[in-house]
């Protein structure tokens, strides 16, 4: 962030502009609102102290109160607020009692993004949020909220224009656009049972404030006094379930109602999507370090699989990440996504569909008994609680021994299929997970360093952790319990010369062969040591 000074000059788009003065309009509605749902709850709390009449009045007089002073504050702040772009820098200068003068350079600019609220959609205006995709706390983002539509669009291709020219021949227009039989994959996402969850918890919250909470238990318990425990359990299981399922079609509705993912003339990839809320993301090329296929278990049973861009320049506060702004693709059937994956890198095939080298057994040793301790650490408990208190916790124990080990052994072995790793192109790739499966392709020149790490365990099973480090995405992208030796010689190839001092050979032997390359002695590899060149 630079401070603005008095020899900025103006540049084409010279004089300050204001945000639009109907944001003191949203912010009343969104504010009466948010008052009235809160002063529900209370005036029914009141009406035994002081009646309706009077419980009424003093709720209504604290919302007007409470609207009118928001109106206030968000008047001062349009007043105070103004922005530009100028020959060098995007200045923004906001605050009353504290000052604030922003800048940032226009071409560290990477990002420009438009989010529109339905109340915006309804007005024409966007929210728009200016980045460079550095991460110091939100000070690398500029934040105009809310312009209209129209000077959303002019913002974004006007900071983005610097590389309008784009290579000869390129080839631009839409990469992806919706299918609406992708929704078919919402209701097994993860989203619905904990949205099944959050509809029960509901319930119960709302009957509290009415008063009415006992009243529900009770016609709850009535409704299901005829059936086991066993089956009432089921049927509420299964209501949740259905619920939650509800909740997710209508979640993935309204996230990726009008998709489309195009590439436009600059080197830039933009993702619209929103029924109520629009939201549009742009993605730089030059920033793109490759892409990440991710399959939930749920969604990869029915065979599909999502897109996630590896890239700098995103950003990584809470509302970035509740928008899921790295996200590419939704769910679509496995063969889409790769197709996908393998246009946004500019590939012949996608580099996730390559096969991969697999681990040795001793990770799937590894993984068995990691599972098997989550799986018997309770049922031991419950059994030994049984033998001092009650026999139906010895047969609790031993119904959760009857469904836990299978499950984990399943699991376990799934997630010993997954590992897997492979060169490929410009990309090293790397898969891991059972419950959550990750593919990633990473450009192999976006590998700024390498973290070895190996337990005690690991290193008497000849396993070890190589992960690389990078400035994108996660920032690292680890190659689960390969095999010591092969996983050096992975990391050697994969970005020759950044490893290679800190390892030493048989003689004959070079990375890309059968060769066992070791740590020299002067740089072991520890449990708690790592080995990272670029650091």
């Amino acid at each position: 962030m630079n401070t603005v000074t008095p020899s900025d000059t103006p540049g084409s788009d010279d004089g300050w502009r204001r945000l639009d003065p109907r944001t003191a309009l949203i912010t009343a509605v969104l504010t009466a609102g948010v008052v009235v749902g809160t002063a529900v709850p209370m005036a029914m709390g009141f009406l035994g102290h002081f009646g309706a009449a009077r419980a009424g009045l003093w709720t209504a007089a604290g919302a007007v109160l409470l609207t009118g002073c928001a109106v206030l504050v968000d008047h001062v702040r349009w007043r105070r607020t103004r922005y530009r772009i100028g020959v060098a820098h995007v200045d923004l200068h906001s605050g009353l009692l504290l000052v604030r003068r922003r800048s940032l350079a226009l071409d560290r600019v990477r990002t420009v993004d438009l989010t529109a609220r339905p109340l915006l959609r309804v007005l024409g205006l966007v929210t728009v949020r200016i980045g460079t995709g550095e991460h110091r706390d939100g000070e690398s983002t500029l934040r105009l909220d809310p312009v209209t539509r129209a000077e959303g669009e002019r913002l974004r291709r006007l900071l983005l224009a610097r590389d309008a020219d784009g290579a000869v021949g390129e080839r631009h227009g839409e990469l992806a656009v919706l299918d609406p039989r992708w929704i078919r994959y919402a209701p097994v996402s993860f989203v619905a049972p904990m949205l099944g969850g959050a509809a029960a918890g509901g319930v119960m919250q709302v009957s509290e404030w009415a008063g009415a909470q006992g009243d529900v238990v009770h016609w709850t318990v009535e409704l299901f006094r005829a059936l086991p425990l066993f089956w009432t359990l089921a049927v509420l299981v299964a209501a949740a379930l259905l619920t939650g399922a509800a909740g997710a079609l209508g979640l993935w509705t309204e996230m990726w109602w009008n998709y489309r993912l195009e590439r436009e003339p600059g080197g830039t990839l933009r993702v619209r999507r929103g029924l109520l809320t629009s939201r549009s993301t742009t993605v730089e090329e030059a920033r793109l370090r490759g892409a990440e296929l991710v399959e939930p278990l749920g969604v990869r049973l029915f065979g599909a699989a999502r897109v996630d861009a590896i890239t700098t320049g995103l950003a990584d506060d809470e509302e970035a990440k509740e928008a899921s702004h790295s996200t590419l693709l939704p769910a679509v059937p496995r063969p889409e996504a790769e197709r996908i994956v393998a246009a946004v890198l500019r590939e012949e095939s996608a580099p996730t569909a390559a096969p991969l080298t697999g681990h040795p057994r001793a990770a799937l040793g590894r993984r068995l008994r990691r599972a098997l301790a989550v799986a018997l650490t309770p049922v031991a408990l419950l059994a030994v609680l049984g033998t001092v208190t009650t026999p139906v916790l010895l047969w609790t124990a031993l119904g959760c021994a009857a469904v836990g080990v299978p499950v984990a052994v399943a699991l376990a072995r799934d997630a010993y299929r997954s590992l897997g790793h492979v060169l490929t192109g410009r990309h090293l790739v790397t898969r891991s997970g059972t419950v959550r499966r990750s593919t990633a392709a990473l450009e192999r020149s976006g590998v700024i360093g390498w973290t070895i790490r190996q337990s005690y365990f690991q290193r008497r099973a000849g396993l070890a952790d190589i992960t690389a480090t990078t400035a994108a995405g996660t920032g690292a992208y680890a190659v689960y319990d390969t095999g010591a030796g092969e996983g050096l010689a992975f990391a050697a190839e994969a970005v020759p010369g950044l490893l290679a001092p800190f390892l030493e050979w048989d003689e004959g032997d070079r990375p890309g062969r059968d060769s066992a390359p070791v740590p020299r002695p002067d740089h072991r590899v520890g449990p708690s040591e790592h080995t990272d060149p670029a650091g």
